[in-house]
C-alpha cells in the first residue's frame, strides 16, 4: 500500500478509532486568526482522516464533534458549528456514500438546530446500507448523559416489568447506550496535548488504547494518524490477563 509512513501492520489496524477533535481554537490563535477559521480548517481534517481511516482498514471512526458542555460557548461560536456541520454533511455526503461510509450519530441531536437535523437525517438514510465505514458523530454528546438516560430507561422497563433486575448485565447496559451500534473503541485519540476524556465514551473506554498528542485538530494529518496507529500496535494488550 502506499503512502506508509510507519512500519504499520495493517492485519491490525484498529477496527474502532475514537477521536476528540480538540485544539481548534488555540491553532487559529497561533495563526492571529478567528476561532471559527480554526473550525473551518478543522472540517478540512476530518476529509482527510475519514479518508485514511478508510484506506488503512479502521471499521468505525467516531469523532467528537460537539459535547453537551459546548453550549456554553459563545453564541456566534454554536452557530458557526452548526453551519458548519450543515455545510460538510451537504459536501461531502454524495462522496462519504460513494465510498461505502454509513454515517450515523450518538448523543441527543433533538435539541439541535433543526435545519441540523434535518441534514443528518438525510444522510443516515442515504448511507445507512453502506458497509465500507461506519462514521459516527458525537452531537449533543456527554458519556455521563447517556450512561444516565439508559439507566432510566431499563428503570422503566423493569417497572414495567419487560425485564427482570436479575437480567440486567453489561451487555445489556451496552446496547441501551446511544453507541450500540458499534463495537467498543481499541484506539482513543486526543489532540492539541489535552490528557483527558472530557466525558467521552466513559463507558465503552474501559479497555482502549489512548494516545495523546500536541499536534492540533488541523494540523493531525495522515502521517499523525499513522503515527498513532503504529504506536497502538506496539502496545502490549492484555486486558487484564497475563501472557
Amino acid at each position: 500500500m502506499e503512502r506508509l509512513y510507519y512500519d504499520i501492520d495493517l492485519e491490525k489496524v484498529p477496527q474502532h478509532l475514537a477521536i476528540i477533535m480538540d485544539g481548534n481554537g488555540r491553532w487559529a490563535k497561533s495563526k492571529m486568526m478567528p476561532r471559527t477559521y480554526g473550525h473551518k480548517k478543522g472540517v478540512e481534517t476530518i476529509r482527510k482522516i475519514v479518508e485514511e481511516s478508510k484506506r488503512l482498514g479502521v471499521k468505525y471512526l467516531t469523532l467528537y464533534a460537539f459535547s453537551t458542555e459546548n453550549w456554553k460557548r459563545p453564541k456566534e461560536e454554536v452557530d458557526a458549528l452548526m453551519n458548519l456541520l450543515v455545510s460538510y454533511l451537504k459536501k461531502e455526503l454524495a462522496e462519504l456514500d460513494k465510498n461505502g461510509v454509513r454515517i450515523l450519530t450518538i448523543g441527543d441531536i433533538s435539541a439541535l438546530p433543526k435545519v441540523c437535523i434535518n441534514e443528518l437525517e438525510k444522510s443516515k438514510e442515504k448511507t445507512k446500507d453502506n458497509k465500507d465505514l461506519t462514521l459516527s458523530l458525537a452531537l449533543n454528546y456527554g458519556g455521563r448523559a447517556d450512561i444516565l438516560n439508559t439507566v432510566k430507561l431499563i428503570a422503566k422497563n423493569v417497572k414495567d416489568e419487560q425485564i427482570l433486575i436479575e437480567d440486567i448485565n453489561e451487555e445489556m447496559i451496552s446496547k441501551y447506550l446511544t453507541t450500540n451500534e458499534s463495537v467498543d473503541p481499541d484506539l482513543v485519540i486526543r489532540t492539541s496535548g489535552e490528557q483527558r476524556l472530557s466525558n467521552f465514551l466513559l463507558w465503552e473506554v474501559a479497555y482502549s488504547e489512548f494516545y495523546f498528542t500536541d499536534a492540533h485538530w488541523p494540523e493531525f494529518d495522515e502521517k499523525e494518524l499513522q503515527k498513532a496507529i503504529y504506536s497502538y500496535q506496539n502496545r502490549d494488550r492484555r486486558f487484564g490477563a497475563i501472557k
